[in-house]
């Protein structure tokens, strides 16, 4: 039995098909070109998007961005890769009408336009919004590390410092105390057994390093950082899950819930603390208006950020994380005081009252408290089960008590709604991570790594909008959001024309206002 052959390598072809002929009319390729053309590209700030007619001419950015878009859509992120594919890959000659840049090129366009990308990126978003693609009723927040480029071992805090300068101490002095012993072996006429100028030299490289470890210890202090990196200066050490510590960005990201779709993120060396007020504006301005409900982890629950979010008008639904301190036995926890607004004051589960004297208390420097406290605690018979503290239970009551309990109840009357936030804004990063592989970033510095992130949620929005839309759809999406770009373009164009037409009637008319216009 016959296999299937091939054709001979050596065969002449007579009429060779058109590289067009070549692309399937439903190959996802056609897509990427037809949406970076589509994008202004100067307008969204892309180095040579304009240039000068003397010298070289340059890529032409709009080739580089559908290969980098088309890279990460195919899982090749490194450049030297990108460079290969450029030659031999037949999808991206079709793309890049045969062109090949090098590497270089290619890195120092993703390193020059990390804003331009991220514009791209917004561009699409408003694509899908016109799409009727988001919701705009529910935002889930939530953050995610990519692993930086810089190694847990050049990273230093000043316990590690410390450490470090302690051990080279301890060799300075052996390798002293081993000269010392030498010196006198010598003294006596006796062979030292030892190598002084090899030593000598040891003792020189433990010196550079104190020097270069002190000059750490002073940029620490002098920053007020509590680490520093040597490698990538912003990256910084973070728990990824668990106990495990790497070194990261962490990328927060707003997805919305209708199709699961990121519509903003933004790449911080922070934890997710303080960043549900600021994500939540971006949000705001992002759909264009307050009347939507945030799911965010209890990593977010801090009481000046929920109350910000509520100050704009949006609902808050942020998890509870569990009570910071414990009462001796938990029918005397905190959230067992029962408070009264009217005269503000707590009412202990022994039917106590604790009084405040009205003083706020600052606490850590983000938010202030007010202290209650009760004379009864001395001669209360169930002390012993509530406090060990020597003055007796206080009772502390944050500033932005009202916007903590406000969300309580919301996450209380919604808890269906609130089950949703995990299937909602972890289905990207499980794609993007899980899948892609991409769990790292090849960029240094927040700005840089910002376009890194941004090319890979641009791949991840091309695969949802086709898995949503299908081939057809998105291409006539595509083709719609270009006949808009042209008629808003000429509309524009139209009202120039007119104004310039008026200005010219006005000014036959009025002598003088011509003279004001020439000489303002």
């Amino acid at each position: 039995m016959d296999y299937i052959q091939g054709k001979p390598r050596s065969q002449i072809v007579l009429i060779e098909s058109s590289m067009e002929e070549k692309i399937e009319q439903d190959n996802p390729v056609r897509l990427i070109d037809k949406f970076v053309d589509s994008c202004k590209l100067e307008e969204l700030g892309f180095t040579h998007a304009k240039h000068a007619p003397e010298g070289r001419p340059p890529y032409h950015p709009g080739d580089l961005l559908k290969l980098y878009i088309y890279g990460y859509l195919n899982r090749i992120r490194t450049t030297r890769l990108l460079e290969k594919e450029c030659k031999r890959n037949l999808e991206l000659m079709w793309l890049l009408k045969e062109l090949t840049p090098d590497h270089n090129t290619i890195a120092n366009f993703r390193k020059a336009n990390p804003k331009a990308i991220k514009l791209v990126f917004r561009r699409m978003v408003t694509m899908c919004k016109r799409l009727d693609l988001i919701g705009g009723k529910v935002i889930a927040i939530d953050g995610t590390k990519l692993r930086a480029q810089n190694s847990k071992k050049n990273n230093y805090n000043q316990r590690k410092i410390d450490d470090h300068l302690a051990y080279i101490e301890s060799r300075l002095h052996e390798y002293l105390d081993a000269l010392d012993i030498a010196d006198a072996a010598e003294n006596m006429g006796l062979d030292p057994e030892i190598d002084k100028k090899k030593i000598q030299e040891k003792i020189a490289r433990l010196n550079d390093k104190k020097q270069q470890y002190k000059k750490l210890e002073q940029e620490l202090i002098k920053t007020g950082q509590e680490q520093i990196s040597t490698t990538d200066p912003e990256s910084r050490k973070m728990p990824i899950r668990q106990n495990i510590l790497e070194m990261s960005y962490n990328i927060q990201t707003s997805v919305d819930d209708k199709h699961c779709l990121p519509i903003d993120f933004k790449t911080t060396n922070n934890n997710d603390t303080h960043a549900m007020g600021n994500m939540t504006a971006r949000a705001k301005s992002i759909i264009g208006h307050n009347e939507f409900t945030t799911l965010l982890d209890k990593g977010y629950h801090t009481g000046s950020e929920i109350n910000q979010c509520h100050e704009m008008g949006v609902e808050t639904m942020v998890a509870i994380p569990a009570l910071s301190t414990q009462a001796v036995d938990p029918a005397y926890n905190v959230d067992q005081f029962i408070y009264h607004e009217e005269t503000d004051t707590y009412q202990c589960p022994q039917g106590n009252i604790l009084y405040t004297n009205g003083s706020l208390y600052d606490k850590g420097g983000d938010h202030r408290v007010k202290q209650y406290k009760t004379k009864a605690c001395k001669h209360c018979p169930a002390r012993a089960h509530c406090t060990k503290a020597k003055n007796g239970r206080i009772i502390e009551r944050s500033e932005f008590a009202e916007a903590i309990l406000r969300n309580k109840l919301a996450i209380e009357q919604n808890k269906e709604l609130y089950k949703r936030r995990q299937e909602i804004v972890e289905h990207p990063f499980g794609t993007i991570k899980r899948q892609w592989g991409f769990d790292y970033t090849l960029m240094k510095g927040k700005q840089k790594v910002d376009g890194d992130v941004g090319l890979i949620f641009i791949a991840y929005l091309f695969t949802r909008l086709m898995n949503i839309l299908g081939m057809k759809g998105l291409m006539e999406a595509i083709s719609s959001l270009i006949s808009l770009l042209i008629t808003q373009k000429l509309t524009l164009k139209h009202l120039i024309i007119e104004f310039q037409r008026s200005q010219r009637i006005f000014s036959e008319i009025n002598p003088l206002y011509r003279y004001l216009i020439i000489c303002p």
